[in-house]
């Protein structure tokens, strides 16, 4: 994948913030991970809590930071059409640990929960360049 060659590419040097923007779907869709599914549909909120829940142990055995959670919307600057539901920020102390992270099998196992929950998502890897505080 072009995409994440060019992020190792990037060579970005200690912190590593991920600007997640999430558009989730009205009704999870758990179609391609049915083992996870619950007995009765749930919304992509609810999904996405769910994905939320199983990935906050590995993140925190890895040494990485959920900063941000939030509610999202229409822009005031920017298309008109175009929304984000929710916008994370995922904190980890550098690329490598980063990718271990998005590589362990037990972390995958949950992640059918995301899947069904987003309809559409960008990734933003965002070098820190100031300190925190």
């Amino acid at each position: 994948m072009a995409a994440g060659r060019d992020f190792i590419l990037r060579g970005i040097d200690g912190e590593v913030v991920m600007l997640n923007l999430l558009r989730l779907r009205e009704t999870a869709d758990y179609s391609g991970a049915p083992e996870l599914a619950p007995e009765t549909p749930i919304s992509g909120r609810e999904a996405y809590d769910r994905y939320i829940a199983h990935t906050r142990p590995f993140l925190a055995a890895s040494g990485g930071h959920l900063d941000l959670v939030a509610e999202g919307g229409a822009f005031l600057i920017g298309p008109p059409d175009e929304r984000w539901d929710l916008v994370m920020l995922v904190r980890q102390k550098d690329t490598e640990t980063f990718l271990s992270f998005e590589q362990d099998g037990a972390y995958m196992a949950g992640t059918g929960h995301r899947t069904a929950a987003i309809e559409d998502s960008r990734l933003l890897p965002l070098k820190v360049v100031a300190p925190q505080g």
